[in-house]
């Protein structure tokens, strides 16, 4: 496993890192002196305090004894975590007891690391500034474009997301959207030694549920749009919502830029206890509007601002993602040519990103996950389509499956052939998942041209890419869905080599297409 990076490490008392104030309570020596913080035991380096919390699958109490051996410092605990480990009698290292230890770490990792500990100090140049971006679909997109606004601007960047994380020039794959507090602090703390001015950062629902942004403060948070996913972990469509509101307040940003498209961005814009700037692409009322004239994209803001937006980047969706972006430049102060001139510029790794362009085929990859992001993948692509458009779907196992139906429905109403295929299922039957997929595209009875579109089933994800490309002619499109820059197909606990761009490629380079 690759060590999550840190900045030079700082040392700090326990006695100082939790006063009485905190409402913790230190079981031991409380002189000790702490170097970092750590929840994973793998990743435990001499000096750290070490979080026994429980976790998705297990409890970080299993994982004490290794976290010691590994040179951990003391441990960070719960009432009855902590009752067991004192069960034998005192014991020889520090414990730290919190009520909800996992909600302290942001705080603590910011007074550890340093990297972004607050807006004054991002104010006076002593920290990078903040960019969150959050939403159902358009999170990594929004994120690119932003710094791609910062960088043309001149300005030191660092990005944070579900595609990875760069610091300037140098980027590393990612293992979760929003990593977890203490890696995330400590990232933050190494893009400071590196001179980063400003981050931008992908925030989940579930990282702001978990703590993982706590101890940040942003200068500018941006919603996207809001629709049906995390439903297992969120329970309804509110509680999701609630947890993306939380973004919007003072303690965690300075100014909110909202979407109003969408009656849940209308909602939260009237909800929100900061400072908001509105944008609509659909004629909305709002502070900043997107609009065609002339075949051009032309965005229009306050005191009259006016500037024509160019991208690469094709659909309407992105054109929301493109104005959410610009919308957000501005507010940090990116004069609209440099911004204008950034965004023009992006491609994004796996989102709706062309891979092959062949023989009149042109082929697709796009991270498309939700019904919505299917719909508008679909959509986008259908505007340049003269031909037929097919379409590889699945969807991912142990996740929201009330989506699934959702996802075969609006593939089947807008494609002209859907090849039902796996994801990565994960601890699931994925014969269970094509199953539900395929309910949903069963019940469209004609699609939205008024044929009914095919439906096949392609257990197998490379035989059910290659049959896509097999049927492809001359003015089709072949758009896979789902896993866009993954490089990994998840099956029974196993992590396998896949990267749907690679074996679009090698489809093409077989059969009829390896001449063309």
């Amino acid at each position: 496993m690759t060590a999550a990076p840190r900045p030079i490490p700082r040392a700090i008392t326990l006695a100082a890192l939790f006063p009485p104030a905190s409402g913790c309570t230190i079981i031991g020596d409380d002189a000790v002196a702490i170097t970092g913080l750590e929840l994973d035991s793998r990743q435990v380096r001499q000096g750290d305090l070490f979080a026994a919390l429980p976790g998705h699958l297990t409890h970080g109490a299993g994982y004490v004894p290794s976290a010691l051996s590994a040179g951990a410092a003391g441990v960070l605990t719960d009432i009855d975590t902590a009752n067991a480990l004192t069960a034998a009698g005192p014991v020889d290292f520090p414990i730290v007891v919190a009520v909800n230890p996992r909600q302290l770490l942001g705080s603590m990792a910011a007074q550890v690391y340093q990297g972004a500990p607050g807006i004054s100090d991002m104010a006076a140049g002593r920290a990078p500034r903040l960019f969150g971006v959050t939403g159902t679909n358009g999170k990594t997109t929004v994120t690119y474009l932003i710094e791609a606004g910062l960088r043309a601007a001149g300005r030191e960047t660092g990005l944070v997301g579900t595609v990875g994380v760069r610091i300037g020039d140098v980027f590393s794959t990612a293992i979760r959207t929003t990593p977890e507090a203490p890696h995330l602090h400590a990232l933050l703390g190494v893009m400071r030694e590196h001179g980063v001015q400003d981050v931008v950062l992908e925030v989940s629902s579930h990282a702001l549920i978990e703590g993982r942004v706590n101890g940040l403060k942003f200068a500018a948070t941006a919603f996207t749009n809001l629709s049906q996913d995390h439903l297992d972990y969120h329970g309804t469509m509110e509680e999701y919502f609630q947890a993306k509101a939380e973004l919007f307040t003072p303690q965690r940003t300075a100014l909110g830029v909202i979407g109003v498209d969408t009656d849940w961005g209308r909602r939260l814009a009237s909800e929100a206890t900061v400072p908001v700037v509105t944008w609509s692409c659909r004629g909305g009322v709002a502070d900043w509007e997107l609009t065609s004239v002339g075949g051009r994209s032309l965005v229009r803001g306050p005191g009259g601002e006016q500037q024509e937006l160019q991208s690469r980047l094709p659909g309407a969706f992105n054109q929301s993602n493109i104005l959410c972006a610009y919308v957000m430049l501005r507010s940090a102060g990116i004069a609209p040519e440099q911004a204008a001139a950034g965004i023009a510029a992006v491609v994004v790794p796996g989102r709706m990103e062309v891979v092959c362009s062949r023989a009149g085929v042109t082929a697709i990859v796009d991270y498309a996950h939700t019904p919505d992001a299917v719909a508008g993948a679909i959509e986008s692509v259908r505007t340049n389509c003269t031909g037929a458009l097919i379409v590889v779907l699945g969807a991912g196992g142990d996740r929201d499956r009330n989506k699934r139906a959702a996802m075969g429905k609006s593939a089947a109403l807008l494609a002209d052939h859907v090849i039902v295929t796996d994801d990565n299922p994960r601890s699931e039957d994925p014969a269970l998942i094509r199953a539900a997929i395929i309910r949903g595209a069963s019940a469209v009875t004609a699609s939205s041209r008024g044929d009914l579109a095919t439906v096949t089933e392609v257990p197998d994800r490379r035989a059910a890419i290659s049959q896509a490309v097999s049927l492809a002619r001359d003015g089709d499109f072949v758009l896979v869905l789902g896993k866009g820059h993954e490089q990994g197909q998840e099956i029974a606990g196993k992590i396998l080599p896949f990267d749907d761009r690679d074996e679009l490629r090698a489809a093409f380079d077989g059969g009829i297409w390896a001449d063309s």
